[in-house]
């Protein structure tokens, strides 16, 4: 039988967020262990990067990561975070093309978590027909198998979970892959700090936390029943694209980003209109301590602006010392907030019935 990715059961509302009970009973597959362990993942996935094998040594150019969705994220977040590290352009590919200055100087990095991306395969052949260096990340299946036909290094890994909550394999492989390539310097201070730094916020932050001490249970009573509109500058930009897809996929509810500086070009013009959506809109700003101190005063102004305009706005702000921790801190926090939103709404926050149906159309 064909899903139908619009038949949802009933709506059933709840804003008392700390019935453990009811959040084990909306959750059966348990999203909310993947977002406790992520810690522990991170841990797990620096472990295990440091003894797979290694493609051979080349003089790179450039370093291309593919990837769609949940697979996609880690990429992203990669080439923010070594933006300003990295001696070599980093570009997060979510297409089925590659651009055409790919070529044997490139490192391809193709991560999919199923192994079945439709676009990311697409895109690794286009890599091996352009003679780029290929490196694959995934639990297995066809890209594996791609990868090893091409000549290139399939790295395989386990964890049982969407792709989505994989986020410590997707990121922390790709980071460890230039690490040992000697791309870019050693991280594993920075890990450290950012696992210690997640372990002591998500205290406050998991279902054993009460919601009077609890700010991503308060945060998702905030934005229950808005529209959320996202906005931070780099390095929090692909943590801001992390919560638009977390609301989306855990609380099937609507999000959307905008970043700093360019929304001040543009964006900001618009406040006005329609009218009707500036009661249902809460404007959360995202900041950090590695912003660009201009942005960081562009995002208070900015905040005002919608203030005065009548929005509804908060902030977060990155913990840790590190880039990576500071990053990874306040995406974790959104992880947290895009489950007790799903709890609110009262839906399950595993399954994402309108992309499976696209799938299965596509197929």
């Amino acid at each position: 039988m064909a899903i139908n990715p619009f038949r949802f059961e009933t709506r059933k509302t709840t804003l008392n967020l700390d019935d453990e009970n009811y959040i084990k009973e909306l959750d059966p597959k348990n999203m909310l262990a993947h977002i406790d362990e992520l810690p522990t993942q991170l841990q797990s996935a620096w472990k295990y990067v440091m003894g797979l094998t290694l493609p051979p040594k080349i003089e790179l150019s450039n370093i291309v990561i593919l990837g769609m969705g949940g697979s996609a994220i880690g990429g992203s977040l990669l080439q923010t975070l070594l933006a300003k590290e990295c001696p070599v352009p980093i570009v997060s590919n979510r297409n089925y093309q590659l651009p055409t200055f790919v070529g044997a100087d490139t490192l391809v990095i193709a991560s999919s978590y199923s192994g079945e991306t439709e676009e990311t395969l697409a895109a690794l052949t286009d890599a091996h027909n352009l003679g780029a260096q290929i490196v694959s990340i995934s639990t297995g299946g066809k890209i594996a198998k791609l990868t090893e036909e091409y000549g290139g290094v399939a790295w395989r890994f386990k964890y049982d979970s969407q792709p989505r909550a994989a986020l410590g394999y997707s990121l922390l492989l790709p980071l460890g892959l230039l690490v040992r390539m000697e791309t870019v310097r050693d991280f594993s201070q920075d890990v450290e700090e950012t696992i210690q730094v997640l372990r002591e916020e998500q205290n406050s932050l998991t279902t054993t936390s009460p919601i009077i001490s609890n700010p991503a249970k308060r945060m998702a009573e905030k934005i229950f029943d808005h529209m959320v509109l996202l906005i931070s500058a780099d390095p929090l930009t692909p943590v801001a694209r992390r919560w638009r897809g977390q609301i989306a996929e855990n609380s099937k509810a609507w999000a959307q980003f905008e970043h700093l500086p360019e929304m001040n070009h543009n964006a900001i013009a618009g406040l006005g209109y329609p009218e009707a959506l500036i009661d249902q809109t809460f404007v959360l700003f995202l900041e950090s301590a590695h912003c660009h101190p201009r942005n960081r005063h562009r995002a208070e102004l900015t905040r005002n602006l919608f203030t005065k305009k009548g929005y509804n706005t908060a902030s977060v702000h990155g913990l840790g010392e590190s880039r990576l921790a500071q990053m990874l801190s306040v995406l974790h926090y959104g992880d947290y907030v895009s489950l007790y939103l799903a709890i609110a709404y009262g839906v399950d926050p595993s399954p994402v019935k309108p992309i499976s149906w696209l799938k299965e159309q596509l197929a």
